[in-house]
């Protein structure tokens, strides 16, 4: 995938900007605070359709709009990928009250939906804060999880999705059960249970197994470039937590790998590939022994929405044990190793968006990075000092030098 034009407007901080690339290597320069993260996250909302440091789409959206005829803020760009050449735009224009927005998607100029856009141009994003995906929430796991994989398999977002609007209609009746405290007696609460418990496990049940297999393409990759970054001291392993055993594991090293810090070797049948239907069974034994906690509770307990992802380097958590930098030298391991299944998955090179990624990093670190990107189709880098990359590098890149939302074109 190459990234020929970007066109933003009323974007974030930038009013009206065009920039066409020619190279592999894209940096922009420029302290902090000028628009350089804006640029990757523009990009990336073309991937994914979702801003990435906003709550609520109206926020990327430049205040001076406001001052036009029609406020809006629009992103657009041209890629190209093998023989073939496409336009992408999202386009936000308030509604009525002023205060939200409407998102329509364009491909080629012709209206979509938001998912059409995964897949097209897909692309893996560094940040800083993607340290977070090893000392943060399990929520931000699961997200990692579900942005990745929605981008190089629509049909588990469409699970995805399908599982969420059913563990919401699941929990209202949940609910009306809590407030009724009662057990279902009657046939036809029973069957409304049994009803929602059927689709929930459908639709969860692929989610769960392929995000564990997908965990295990992953390590692979993973542990490979963690090694090489580390110098081959440390030895990176990744653990999918279901909320519940789907059934590759004994019941005594599920709960060793859920609650044990320290697990030197992973238990047999941890990495073996899962079916949906084997989760399936394991699941549905699990909804209907637990029914009156979820009752007590009036929410859904057990599925995808609550699992985790562990990183453990040398048999210790991460989380718990590792260094800020033993916790981004991971970060940025699942990250290459995420543009790499991509790459396999799909046939097609994702864009790799790095944001100030050389700041934090040693000079060993950065010098296995600029490897890393030999095989990669385009990078797009931002840094604040061009002095985080060797000479050559910075010879082969078309290079741009960002202030206060404007940008500028650097000489060869």
């Amino acid at each position: 995938m190459f990234l020929r034009h970007l066109s933003l407007t009323h974007y974030r901080n930038y009013q009206r900007l065009e920039l066409d690339f020619q190279r592999r290597f894209v940096l922009f320069q420029g302290q902090n605070a000028q628009g350089k993260t804006n640029l990757l996250e523009a990009i990336y909302f073309l991937s994914t359709s979702k801003p990435v440091h906003a709550q609520q789409e109206r926020e990327v959206v430049d205040w001076q709009a406001t001052d036009e005829p029609i406020p809006y803020s629009r992103v657009a760009a041209e890629l190209c990928g093998g023989e073939r050449t496409d336009t992408v735009e999202i386009i936000l224009t308030p509604r009525g009250d002023g205060i939200n927005f409407t998102k329509q998607v364009k491909i080629n100029g012709v209206s979509k939906r938001s998912m059409d856009l995964l897949g097209l141009m897909p692309a893996v994003l560094f940040l800083p804060a993607d340290i977070k995906l090893v000392d943060g929430s399990p929520s931000e796991r699961r997200r990692y999880l579900d942005i990745a994989l929605c981008q190089i398999d629509r049909s588990y977002c469409r699970a995805l999705s399908d599982f969420q609007k059913v563990a919401t209609q699941r929990n209202s009746l949940l609910k009306q059960l809590r407030e009724q405290s009662a057990r279902p007696q009657a046939d036809s609460t029973e069957a409304q249970l049994r009803f929602w418990d059927e689709k929930l496990v459908a639709h969860g049940s692929a989610v769960i197994a392929r995000r564990h297999n997908f965990i295990g393409q992953i390590e692979t990759v993973a542990r490979e470039r963690h090694a090489a970054l580390s110098n081959e001291r440390e030895s990176l392993a990744l653990y999918y937590l279901p909320s519940f055993n789907p059934g590759n594991l004994h019941e005594v090293d599920f709960a060793q790998i859920k609650d044990s810090p320290l697990l030197p070797e992973p238990p047999a049948g941890l990495r073996e590939p899962l079916s949906a239907a084997t989760v399936a069974e394991q699941y549905l034994a699990k909804l209907r022994s637990r029914r009156a906690r979820e009752i007590a509770a009036g929410s859904t307990l057990y599925g995808p929405h609550r699992d985790d992802l562990r990183l453990l380097a040398n048999g210790r958590d991460l989380r718990t044990y590792g260094s800020r930098g033993q916790q981004r030298t991971a970060a940025l391991a699942l990250k290459l190793a995420e543009l790499q299944v991509s790459t396999m998955s799909t046939g097609m090179s994702p864009l790799l968006l790095l944001d100030d990624v050389m700041s934090e990093l040693d000079q060993h670190r950065r010098s296995t990075l600029l490897s890393a990107l030999a095989g990669v189709e385009q990078a797009i880098i931002t840094t604040t000092d061009w002095e985080d990359f060797a000479p050559e590098f910075r010879t082969q890149a078309q290079r741009f030098s960002v202030h206060a939302g404007t940008v500028e074109t650097l000489a060869a």
